[in-house]
């Protein structure tokens, strides 16, 4: 018989080879990143455009288109978010009338809409951002040491406020935020003097406002707090109370006397 002639097997086609799976997962988060960017870059842009209609609007009057400031209004150029931030959560702008000093008030605008306007006017160049500071890390003792160095000659020793020169008031601290303090303290608004980190750096600024926020909560340890401001008040209240009771003991002798 014939042999049988001998069948053969061709291999099967091998499977292209798949990709390693770290290289799947850097590809995709490649494309997330690409994305997420994008949608901050347009998120930017429209705070941007928001902060910018919001200036046009309420801003532009008195310190310019471009914010090159006006003979109603001071230049904004170069101001940073920091003073930026200050007056608008402080309610000190926008104003109505012109004012050499305004005080502090209810914001004209809610967070989302300040933002918008810090970061507007920070476009514009230069100044300093809103510091970070962390009341947490600060040191109560430095930071009382340091409030009354260079802060209660003007904001007295607890934190009320007073008169100055020329009819300007320093106003009380009992509202301030820890960043307002720390703004306040870089930026130098009204007639307060600017404090460069070399002066005063971030920790000790962390220390004053620390301080600033025990004398906003510290309580009034000795009964009636006669306005907390100090030795005046204390003595006129003693004088007038101390004359009546005089004054009374006297009318009443007077009167027993036949």
């Amino acid at each position: 018989m014939p042999a049988t002639p001998t069948r053969r097997h061709r291999p099967a086609p091998r499977p292209g080879r798949a990709a390693p799976l770290w290289l799947v997962a850097a590809a995709v988060a490649a494309g997330a990143l690409v994305q997420l960017g994008a949608a901050g870059d347009a998120g930017a842009a429209q705070a941007g455009g928001r902060g910018q209609t919001l200036y046009q609007q309420s801003c532009a009057s008195c310190h310019g288109q471009q914010g090159q400031g006006t003979q109603r209004g001071p230049s904004l150029r170069g101001v940073g978010a920091a003073s930026a931030d200050f007056y608008l959560s402080t309610g000190r702008m926008p104003i109505a009338d012109e004012q050499r000093n305004p005080g502090r008030s209810k914001p004209a605008f809610g967070r989302a809409d300040i933002d918008a306007l810090v970061a507007y006017v920070a476009s514009l160049g230069g100044g300093p951002p809103i510091p970070a500071v962390d009341p947490a890390a600060g040191r109560l003792a430095e930071g009382e040491r340091l409030y009354q160095e260079n802060c209660a000659a003007c904001h007295s020793a607890t934190g009320t406020g007073g008169a100055l020169t020329s009819g300007q008031v320093a106003p009380s601290l009992a509202q301030a935020t820890p960043v307002q303090v720390a703004e306040a303290i870089r930026v130098g608004p009204g007639a307060m003097p600017r404090f460069e980190p070399q002066a005063l750096d971030d920790p000790q600024v962390d220390s004053i406002a620390a301080y600033v926020g025990r004398l906003q909560g510290g309580g009034d340890r000795g009964g009636w707090d006669l306005g907390r401001i100090g030795p005046v008040t204390e003595g006129l209240a003693a004088w007038v109370l101390g004359l009546g009771l005089v004054l009374l003991v006297v009318r009443r002798l007077g009167k027993e006397v036949p």
